[in-house]
C-alpha cells in the first residue's frame, strides 16, 4: 500500500457549536496540509452564529447540518458513522483548533511506523501565544481526576520524541477507525468534556494503546465555544463526567483499592469550588453523577467484561504522583 493510499482513507471530523469566531482560520488551514484527508466533514450542532455560512466557503467540506445540539460525544459518533465506507482513520480536530501544515502527515506517518499503536494524540499549542503548550496528551491520575499533560509549560526547546500517553486531547487526535467501532464511539451521555478520556479509557481496556507525536502540532483555543474551561458549564459536566469515567472504567481490585481516594477528590472538589463562589454548580454535577450511577454501573458490567486489558496493565499507565490538586486548572475542566 503506498503513502497516499493511506492518506486517501482518512477523514478529518470537526464537531462545531457556534463556532465562527474560529471556524475560517481552522478550515482554511485544513486547506493546506501537505497532505489531503479523503474527506473532510463538519457536523454542526445546530449553530445560531454564522457557522453555517461560513462551511459554506469551502465547498470541498462536507457539511452535516443538525437541527439540535447532540454535543461533542454523539456528534462525532454521528460524523463517524457518516464517513466513507473506504475509511480507515478517523482524525479529529475541534473548530478552536488550528493546524499547522504537517498535522495530518505527522500523524499518519507515526500511524504507519508503529503498528502497536492505534491512538495519536496531537501537541496542542496555545492559539494566543505559541510558546506556551497547551497539552502533550492526556493524564489519567490514581484519585480520577485528569488533565492534558504540560498544560500552560513552556514549549520544549529541543526535539520531543514520540512516547506512550494514557490517551490523546480529542481537539487533535487520529484513532483506527475499526478501534473505535469496537468499543462503540464515545459515550454520549457525556454530551461533552472527559468524553476523550473516558473513550481512550475504554480503548485502553481493549488493548489498545495511544501514542504522542510531537511533530503534529495544532494551535487550540480551548473551550472556545463553552464559556471557557472555568465555566459552570464546563465545571459541570467535566466534574459529573470525572465519577462516570472512574466507575466505568477503573479495572477490578483497582477500583476498589482506589475508590476511597476518589471519593476523597470528589469531596475536596465541592469545598474547593465552593469557596470559588461555584458551589451550586459542583454541587449539581455531584449530585447528577450519583443519579447517573446504576446507568454508569450496568455500562461497567459490559466494559470489564469484555476487557482484554490486565489491572496491573492498567496500573502502569496511570499518574501516580503526589499532586497539588487545583481544580480546573490543567485544561480538563
Amino acid at each position: 500500500m503506498s503513502e497516499n493510499e493511506v492518506f486517501d482513507k482518512t477523514s478529518v471530523i470537526i464537531v462545531n457549536w457556534n463556532g465562527g469566531l474560529f471556524l475560517e482560520r481552522c478550515l482554511a488551514v485544513l486547506m493546506e496540509q501537505t497532505v489531503k484527508p479523503h474527506e473532510i466533514i463538519l457536523l454542526d450542532n445546530a449553530s445560531s452564529d454564522e457557522s453555517l455560512e461560513i462551511a459554506r466557503r469551502f465547498p470541498s467540506v462536507r457539511l452535516i447540518a443538525l437541527d439540535r445540539n447532540t454535543g461533542f460525544a454523539q456528534g462525532n459518533n454521528l460524523a463517524i458513522q457518516a464517513a466513507s465506507n473506504e475509511t480507515e482513520w478517523i482524525a479529529l480536530i475541534n473548530p478552536d483548533a488550528f493546524a499547522e501544515p504537517r498535522w495530518l502527515a505527522a500523524l499518519l506517518e507515526a500511524g504507519a511506523s508503529n503498528p502497536g499503536f492505534d491512538v495519536f494524540g496531537s501537541k496542542l499549542v496555545s492559539a494566543g501565544d505559541s510558546s506556551v503548550l497547551d497539552g502533550a496528551g492526556d493524564a489519567y491520575h490514581v484519585s480520577g481526576l485528569v488533565w492534558r499533560m504540560g498544560h500552560g509549560s513552556p514549549v520544549p526547546i529541543s526535539a520531543e520524541n514520540e512516547r506512550e500517553v494514557f490517551s490523546p486531547c480529542a481537539a487533535a487526535a487520529l484513532y483506527r477507525r475499526s478501534a473505535l467501532c469496537k468499543i462503540g464511539g464515545f459515550d454520549e451521555d457525556y454530551f461533552c468534556y472527559v468524553e476523550d478520556v473516558d473513550l481512550g479509557f475504554r480503548l485502553r481496556l481493549e488493548g489498545y494503546r495511544c501514542l504522542y507525536v510531537p511533530q503534529s502540532v495544532a494551535h487550540h483555543v480551548g473551550s472556545g465555544t463553552t464559556g471557557g474551561q472555568h465555566s459552570d458549564f464546563a465545571i459541570y459536566h467535566g466534574h459529573r463526567n470525572l465519577v462516570w469515567t472512574f466507575v466505568k472504567d477503573m479495572p477490578g481490585i483497582l477500583f476498589w483499592f482506589l475508590l476511597p481516594l476518589h471519593v476523597s477528590l470528589n469531596l475536596a472538589s465541592i469545598i474547593w469550588f465552593a469557596l470559588r463562589g461555584q458551589g451550586g454548580v459542583i454541587w449539581r454535577a455531584k449530585r447528577d453523577a450519583v443519579l447517573g450511577l446504576p446507568k454508569m454501573w450496568r455500562k461497567r458490567q459490559h466494559i470489564q467484561k469484555t476487557r482484554l486489558a490486565s489491572a496491573s496493565e492498567v496500573w502502569r499507565q496511570l499518574d501516580k504522583r503526589m499532586i497539588a490538586i487545583k481544580f480546573g486548572r490543567k485544561g480538563k475542566g
